[in-house]
């Protein structure tokens, strides 16, 4: 039997093969990129969003509006920038990225992927949870009012109000939305904070004493606090509402959570104070905060990151309680300092205006 290769001619009579494979695996190619650009992913993605600066401005609507306006209270020049960090979320329940998008994500260091539970839960719809974030970025910015003019030595009161009762609470029956919490066994509560050490004293499973006002009458309730992971709660979601001195005006639209609470905080105190807290430099920053100054972690920290570099800021200042997400990933030419408290933030502020950091903590190499 005679034998002959692809580039040998064929006996007379015999057919030829054409070599076919190359166009197969070029079709299959090509139709898995189609199927991997058109099929949703069972992920979102998180990447750098808008900057702002709560020195300054933003537009809306055409209209030119400042971050922090003090109406009636005397306001200082400032210089530089402190701004605030978001994040922009790509995909919902809805609309979600393809596998091709995804993939690119994946090897991009700015970007983060993240199923799309973690981010939309099933029994939550979208509305929902934009809706929580809207009102978390309401409270955020009374919360930094309140710490800035606490630091800044301004009395005022709170009240601490219900806002809503979860299922199967132990205050169902007692407790009703919009009543205002004065007081647990004789100790008064002005904060989230003075409210959930005073439940924790009391222990769970053990009745607790709760002064509280409904419709402008004072009253004594007994609630019966459950552990739940650790902590010990009266099953009550509680917002604090604050009666202060002078009017403070935040404005910030299409944004949502707690995270501009620190940045806001230090633009108000710029603001309130002569001269610069950062000496004019470009200092971007996240991170809740507290009426007492406390400042917590946030998500997205490492979007955050490449947002401040890619906005021109050289100096950053991260919640200390994200120092695990922020070691080994900081952009080249960014500094970043991890503060857990307004003061440290105000510290770090000081060190850069007055040009020697080589003091400031960082987070700790890995």
């Amino acid at each position: 039997m005679a034998l002959f290769t692809d580039d040998s001619p064929a006996p007379h009579g015999a057919r030829r093969r054409r070599p076919s494979i190359g166009w197969s695996a070029l079709l299959i190619a090509l139709v898995a990129g189609v199927i991997l650009g058109i099929m949703p992913a069972p992920y979102v993605i998180e990447k750098p969003g808008p900057v702002y600066n709560t020195l300054g401005s933003a537009t809306y609507d055409d209209v030119e509006t400042a971050l922090i306006t003090i109406p009636v209270e005397t306001v200082y020049p400032t210089k530089g920038t402190l701004d605030l960090l978001t994040v922009s979320l790509l995909g919902n329940r809805e609309n979600r990225p393809s596998w091709l998008t995804v993939a690119g994500a994946w090897l991009d260091p700015s970007e983060a992927v993240l199923p799309i539970d973690q981010v939309f839960p099933a029994n939550v719809s979208t509305e929902q949870r934009d809706a929580q974030s809207s009102a978390d970025m309401i409270n955020s910015q009374q919360d930094a009012i309140a710490a800035a003019l606490t630091h800044l030595g301004y009395d005022y009161p709170t009240t601490v109000s219900v806002v809503s009762l979860p299922d199967g609470s132990p205050a169902d029956g007692v407790i009703e939305p919009k009543d205002l919490i004065s007081a647990v066994n004789g100790t008064p509560v002005a904060s989230v904070a003075e409210l959930r050490a005073t439940l924790q004293a009391n222990g769970a499973e053990k009745a607790a004493s709760l002064d509280i006002v409904r419709g402008g009458v004072a009253q004594t309730v007994s609630v019966t606090p459950v552990d739940q992971d650790g902590t010990v709660v009266a099953g009550v979601n509680v917002s604090v509402a604050y009666d202060f001195p002078f009017e403070v005006q935040i404005q910030l639209d299409k944004v949502g959570g707690p995270s501009a609470g620190m940045m806001f905080a230090l633009g108000i105190i710029d603001k309130l104070t002569p001269g610069q807290l950062q000496g004019g430099e470009n200092v971007a920053g996240t991170g809740t905060i507290d009426q007492s100054g406390v400042v917590g972690p946030i998500g997205g920290i490492q979007q955050k990151l490449h947002g401040a570099v890619e906005n021109g800021s050289s100096w950053f200042l991260a919640p200390v309680d994200n120092c695990n997400e922020v070691t080994g990933n900081i952009p080249d030419g960014l500094s970043v300092f991890s503060v857990a408290t307004l003061d440290d933030a105000l510290t770090a502020l000081d060190a850069i205006k007055a040009g020697d950091t080589s003091g400031l903590p960082t987070c700790p190499a890995k």
